[in-house]
C-alpha cells in the first residue's frame, strides 16, 4: 500500500488536509471517504485496509473546522463550504484516475454531505454510500438545538461542547478509548453549524426523489447518535432502484469500528465491485453499439 498526504484548495482557496492510500498495481476504483462530526479522515483504518487489499483507491480529506485543516473547531459559515470542498476534492481526486469509476462514502454528519453531493452534483459518481447518515435530529438536548438557533444570528461562532455519548461509537471498547484519547476528535459543535445542518438535512430528505447514483446505505440498528428511522425514511423515498440498505442488528454508530467491521468492509467491497462490473458491461455493450 502506498500512503500519501498533502493539501488541496477547497472553496475560496483554503487550504484543506487530505490523505491517500493506493494499491500496488492497477486499482478498480476510487472511493473518497468523507468523515463525520468531530472526526477526521485518519479514523478509518479498517476501511481503508479492507479496500485497498481489494484494489481500491482511497482518498479523504479534513473537513475545515476538524481534524489537520484550518478553521474554527466545529464551524462552517454556510454548508455551501461543506459542499463546494467536497466537490472541488472529488475533481481534484478525479484528475488524477480520469479512467476509474469513483464511489463517495459518507459517514454521519459526512453521510448527509455525501448524499448532498450526489442530489447536486451527480455527474461523474458511480456510486454513493452513506454510513449511519445523519438525517434528522442531532443526539443534543433540545434546550441546546434551540439556543443554537437563536445564537445563530447574532453569535454564530458559539462554541459549546457538544456532549456526544463516546460510549455509543462502538461496542468494540479498545475503539471507543482510541476516540476519546485521540487528540484530532475535537467534540465542539457551535451554533452556525447546528442551523445550516438542519437546513441540509431538510433540504436533502425532501429531495431523496431526485437521487441518481446507485446507492448502498447502511446503520447499525443500536445506533444512539443518529436515528436509524432517518436513514429508512430517505431510502424509502429513493424511486432509484438501483438502492440497496443493510441494517447491522445491535451495530452502534460507527459500524466501521465496531464487532462487526470485517463483515461491514466485506459486503461494502462486494457492492462496489458489483457496481463496477455493472459499469463496465454497460461500456462494453456501448461499445459495441458504437461499433
Amino acid at each position: 500500500m502506498q500512503h500519501n498526504e498533502g493539501l488541496f484548495s477547497g472553496s475560496e482557496d483554503l487550504q484543506l488536509f487530505f490523505q491517500n492510500w493506493l494499491p500496488r498495481g492497477d486499482a478498480r476504483a476510487v472511493v473518497i471517504i468523507v468523515h463525520g462530526f468531530s472526526d477526521h479522515c485518519g479514523r478509518y483504518e479498517n476501511l481503508v485496509e479492507g479496500l485497498v487489499k481489494r484494489r481500491l483507491a482511497l482518498y479523504s480529506y479534513d473537513l475545515r473546522g476538524h481534524g489537520r485543516s484550518p478553521g474554527q473547531q466545529g464551524y462552517v459559515e454556510h454548508f455551501d463550504d461543506f459542499r463546494q470542498d467536497t466537490r472541488t476534492f472529488v475533481n481534484f481526486v478525479s484528475k488524477s484516475h480520469p479512467d476509474l469509476p469513483i464511489f463517495l462514502f459518507g459517514h454521519s454528519m459526512g453521510g448527509l454531505i455525501a448524499l448532498d453531493q450526489a442530489l447536486q452534483y451527480p455527474e461523474g459518481l458511480s456510486g454513493v454510500i452513506a454510513s449511519a447518515a445523519h438525517l434528522g435530529n442531532p443526539p443534543v438536548a433540545p434546550v441546546k438545538l434551540m439556543a443554537g438557533r437563536l445564537l445563530s444570528r447574532v453569535w454564530p461562532s458559539f462554541s459549546i461542547d457538544a456532549g456526544l455519548d463516546e460510549s455509543a461509537i462502538s461496542r468494540d471498547e479498545a475503539a471507543v478509548q482510541a476516540y476519546r484519547d485521540d487528540p484530532l476528535v475535537h467534540g465542539r459543535g457551535t451554533a452556525r453549524l447546528a442551523t445550516e445542518l438542519a437546513e441540509a438535512v431538510a433540504e436533502t430528505q425532501a429531495n431523496a426523489q431526485r437521487l441518481q447514483p446507485p446507492l448502498l446505505i447502511y446503520f447499525g440498528s443500536d445506533d444512539r447518535l443518529t436515528n436509524p428511522e432517518d436513514s429508512q425514511r430517505f431510502y424509502n423515498n429513493v424511486r432509484n432502484a438501483d438502492k440497496s440498505i443493510i441494517i447491522y442488528e445491535g451495530g452502534h454508530h460507527e459500524n466501521h469500528n465496531d464487532i462487526h467491521y470485517e463483515r461491514v468492509v466485506i459486503e461494502v467491497a462486494q457492492w462496489i465491485e458489483a457496481q463496477v462490473l455493472i459499469a463496465s458491461q454497460e461500456h462494453k455493450h456501448k461499445d459495441s453499439i458504437d461499433g
